[in-house]
């Protein structure tokens, strides 16, 4: 059985990248020099309710990737397998961290499989000093005030931490509303 490839020589590797951290960069560096371009496809998921717009997203992912000169940074807000198509890509790359991340990644690479039958899946993992870093600590880390500085772009540092800052204001006004309440 003949299957349509897409090119080859194009990678998308997706996710929320909320926020992007050294383990995603590390893999990116990783994933480039094996392609003539990389798609860095931050996916919209608007329904997980993430921290930072897509678009905040993209802009941070474009800052933390600059020096990756065939690497592009694009927002979709489509079916994965509908976004590849457009763009023709040939492979769909995965980042493993641990034994822990094979068996969901594996049952989606085997879903791309059917979705996506033009795209393989290629899984990669970042150097052990990134093997343990997740978005979601780093975002828990970082809302409530704890150093990430080993653990993102020092871009993407500074839009947490006036993420925070700007939530800790609002939720200290809140607070002291509430007070005025019972007095």
């Amino acid at each position: 059985m003949k299957k349509s490839l897409g090119n080859p020589r194009l990678a998308i590797y997706p996710g929320t990248f909320d926020p992007i951290t050294n383990g995603h960069t590390d893999l990116v560096a990783r994933a480039a020099p094996l392609f003539d371009r990389v798609i860095v496809a931050v996916a919209d998921s608007s329904s997980k309710g993430p921290n930072f717009s897509i678009g905040e997203r993209i802009a941070l992912g474009r800052l933390a990737l600059a020096d990756l000169p065939n690497v592009e940074v694009r927002g979709f807000d489509c079916l994965l397998a509908t976004f590849i198509q457009q763009v023709g890509a040939g492979v769909i790359i995965r980042g493993l961290r641990a034994v822990s991340d094979f068996e969901y990644e594996f049952q989606l690479a085997s879903m791309n499989r059917h979705l996506i039958p033009q795209a393989e899946t290629l899984f990669l993992t970042p150097a052990e000093e990134y093997s343990f870093i997740s978005s979601s600590l780093v975002r828990e880390i970082g809302r409530l005030g704890g150093d990430i500085s080993g653990f993102v772009h020092p871009a993407v540092q500074q839009a947490m931490r006036q993420r925070w800052q700007k939530t800790l204001h609002h939720s200290n006004q809140q607070h002291e509303a509430k007070g005025d309440d019972h007095a």
